[in-house]
């Protein structure tokens, strides 16, 4: 009997063993979390760029109605449009190949990785830097793999979504101008040739402060989403590592963190980003000379009204589609990135 418990006292010192931290060592360098961010964030991106293409031009239909009011094409135009169904997910992405071809699909995919890069590896490498910021304010000594109590991670993510926003919005709003021109009528497209390009003509033609247009929405919406995103993620893989330590922190266990990570912040981010790309791609109303909003919380009122409730999450299907497979190839790509980034 007392073998027996000796035997039971080592078997539970093993595995609590086995769940602490192997070492304690001083966290990475912080531009490795910004570079394991960028290149993880462009990888994912260019897979899922189509699917959110196709949510960008879902979240602005509807719109075109009151454009073609202010051009003049009269009130029940309007109201037609306005109260017409929006097409699928799959009808749009047809439409889009059938008008503008197979290319038109990655229209904006230049804005959409100089965006990766700025915005996700700015709030990857940022998240990085203020968990270790929070661990050092609780007293512990830094260690990896440590795990923080769940409302700090979203405390670091609202503020890593919020600083990874201000860097991103210019290519951000390029990518939006970009995916959105090919709805427009030829006369009124912008026509930019790259993310580049679409950025210095606005600075140009409109001022270098409308770059950062829409940003209201944008940080709103990035802090929204890297809270859910990161926190998370964060916490499933923790539970998973804690339910099921065989499994290790591998490929099963950040795609299981990751997916449920899509999923929270698919539904948490919709109607915010459906205003952050309806005030991105908004022109001066011809008529009036105005702008149609005046900011987020004017066009999530305006749309609720004049299209219902539901209109706020229109293109969440695709948001859904996008934010899941997005979420899983940025994450296993960025922890394949940091333990590549480790031996440096």
């Amino acid at each position: 009997r007392e073998r027996e418990r000796e035997r039971e006292r080592e078997r539970s010192m093993s595995a609590e063993n086995a769940r602490k931290p192997r070492e304690h060592h001083a966290p990475p360098a912080a531009w490795k979390g910004f570079a394991s961010g960028a290149l993880g964030a462009m990888a994912s991106g260019a897979v899922t760029h189509p699917i959110d293409l196709v949510k960008v031009r879902m979240q602005l239909h509807g719109e075109c109605a009151s454009t073609s009011t202010s051009s003049g094409g009269g009130a029940s135009s309007a109201a037609s449009a306005g109260s017409s169904k929006p097409p699928g997910m799959f009808r749009t992405g047809a439409m889009v190949f059938r008008q503008e071809g197979a290319f038109g699909l990655y229209k904006g995919l230049s804005a959409s990785l100089l965006r990766q890069a700025t915005f996700i590896g700015t709030k990857f490498g940022a998240y990085d830097v203020l968990k270790t910021v929070m661990r050092k304010y609780n007293g512990d000594s830094v260690k990896a793999d440590e795990s923080l109590p769940f409302y700090q991670f979203v405390a670091c993510g609202i503020g890593a979504g919020a600083m990874g926003a201000i860097v991103g919005n210019p290519a951000d709003l390029a990518m939006v101008r970009m995916q959105a021109d090919g709805r427009l009528p030829e006369h009124l497209r912008r026509n930019y040739t790259n993310g580049l390009n679409a950025m210095l003509r606005v600075a140009k033609d409109e001022g270098v402060f409308a770059l950062w247009r829409g940003s209201g929405p944008t940080v709103n919406r990035a802090m929204i989403v890297t809270a859910s995103q990161m926190a998370v993620y964060d916490k499933s893989k923790n539970t998973i590592l804690e339910v099921a330590p065989s499994l290790g922190n591998g490929l099963v266990t950040q795609t299981m963190a990751s997916f449920a990570a899509g999923l929270v912040a698919a539904l948490t981010s919709n109607p915010i980003d459906l205003a952050k790309s309806r005030l991105m791609s908004m022109k001066v109303d011809e008529k009036t000379g105005k702008m149609p909003y005046s900011g987020t919380f004017d066009c999530l009122m305006k749309t609720a009204r004049s299209e219902g409730i539901a209109a706020l999450y229109k293109g969440l299907i695709p948001t859904t589609a996008r934010q899941v497979p997005l979420n899983v190839v940025r994450f296993v790509s960025v922890e394949y990135f940091k333990k590549f980034f480790e031996k440096i």
